[in-house]
């Protein structure tokens, strides 16, 4: 096979260069070749991401703020701005599409476009390549690095061996030979923990696995093993997953600042929690009646409940009396809380008019209607409960299930 025949499949994985500060730099052109880094909020202490310029002074994310100062004193801080990040991601998606529609949201910064059946009107995979660069470009004005490949794991490796602005491609019949050499832990889905468990049968490099029985991975992985296997000898077998299932759960939680040990504080961030929940099982028409109720105890685990109402609710009154049962039921003085997360574990649409008498009032539901109109126009929070008027700073996160609509466009 030629390079200039077409591919019995042809992957394609579009990887967007330092996302959240390269439209920083774009919205604000004096950041332009600047270090800069994004931390979640004003105060956030944690680095989501960091420019190219940034990298070059060894600052990474996850890095702490201060150590990326020492490095770095002309860095640049810029606070999230989850919104803005959506919305540039929702345009790159959707020029996507007009390639193929065999297209697998990995991220808000990620695609995997399957283009095996788009290269009689596209052309050669390589080509296919630069027209996706080339579309990722005129959507948002930002660099995207691109690899191309006969399978999404190797598609996935070969789009950041060149980055910032990369495009690799890797035929599918020298992906074997290409990935032999590559750690093992190098490839999307082997963490540390299968890592170890590979090295201990031998398996450092991709090319020891074809030296491993494939029946040793699956008895200890299941189907996750087998495709591991195949993942490390360029031909993982996982399709492009086109369809978006809906969501089995609908939650929100906050890791509360260091040393909160007051019933009062805590009450707080349950009926943010609760609040923010409700309005978006409203905003997506859903409701829910058995929740997940958590406080982590530092030092100490969660304590949970699963608590179920008699009806369906979509109301943050509702939810957060449930929360506050459950801090009824457990708290204790000397309780230092961590982190709260309040999840509906049975989202479903409203399809069924519920009995009359277990539903909230008609008046609160057109209060939670009016509520929702003036926070979608005006902001999260325009209008709330009291109680969270006096709340902190808790800066919103895109979720990792994030995806382009539905349930799962959350911002949490």
């Amino acid at each position: 096979m030629t390079t200039g025949d077409f591919w019995s499949r042809a992957i394609i994985l579009v990887d967007m260069n330092a996302f959240f500060a390269s439209v920083e730099q774009l919205d604000h052109p004096k950041l332009r070749q600047q270090p800069v880094v994004v931390t979640n909020g004003s105060k956030g202490s944690c680095i989501i991401t960091a420019s190219y310029e940034a990298r070059a002074f060894g600052i990474k994310t996850g890095m702490r703020l201060r150590e990326a100062q020492q490095r770095c004193p002309t860095l640049i801080r810029c606070p999230s701005r989850p919104k803005r990040y959506t919305e540039i991601s929702k345009r790159i998606m959707k020029s996507l599409e007009e390639i193929t529609p065999d297209i697998e949201i990995f991220s808000i910064d990620e695609a995997f476009l399957d283009v095996t059946h788009c290269q009689s009107l596209h052309g050669h995979p390589d080509k296919i390549g630069k027209m996706t660069k080339q579309k990722v470009w005129d959507a948002s004005h930002l660099l995207c690095s691109v690899g191309v490949s006969g399978d999404k794991t190797t598609a996935k490796y070969a789009a950041k061996c060149n980055k910032p602005d990369g495009f690799t491609i890797i035929p599918p019949w020298e992906a074997k030979d290409c990935l032999a050499d590559i750690p093992v832990t190098e490839l999307c889905g082997i963490a540390k923990g299968i890592g170890h468990f590979l090295n201990k049968h031998g398996v450092i490099n991709c090319g020891d696995m074809e030296h491993l029985p494939i029946s040793i991975l699956s008895k200890r992985f299941g189907n996750l093993g087998r495709r591991i296997w195949y993942m490390c000898q360029g031909a993982d077998p996982d399709p492009v997953h086109t369809k978006i299932n809906a969501a089995k759960s609908m939650g929100h939680g906050k890791v509360l600042p260091p040393g909160v040990k007051n019933k009062k504080t805590i009450l707080i961030y349950l009926q943010h929690m609760s609040e923010k929940l409700a309005a978006r099982l409203r905003r997506h028409n859903c409701s829910a009646s058995i929740f997940y109720i958590g406080i982590r105890i530092l030092y100490g685990g969660w304590i949970t409940e699963k608590a179920k109402l008699n009806y369906p609710t979509d109301d943050g009154r509702s939810i957060y009396l449930l929360a506050q049962q459950l801090v009824k039921n457990y708290w204790q003085n000397d309780m230092v809380v961590s982190q709260v997360q309040i999840t509906a574990l049975d989202p479903q649409p409203w399809l069924l008019q519920p009995d009359l008498f277990e539903t909230p009032s008609k008046q609160r539901k057109q209060i939670n209607n009016a509520v929702d109109q003036v926070n979608q126009r005006y902001g999260e929070f325009t209008i709330a409960p009291a109680r969270l008027l006096g709340r902190s700073e808790m800066p919103n996160v895109i979720s990792p299930a994030w995806k382009t609509t539905g349930p799962r466009e959350t911002i949490n």
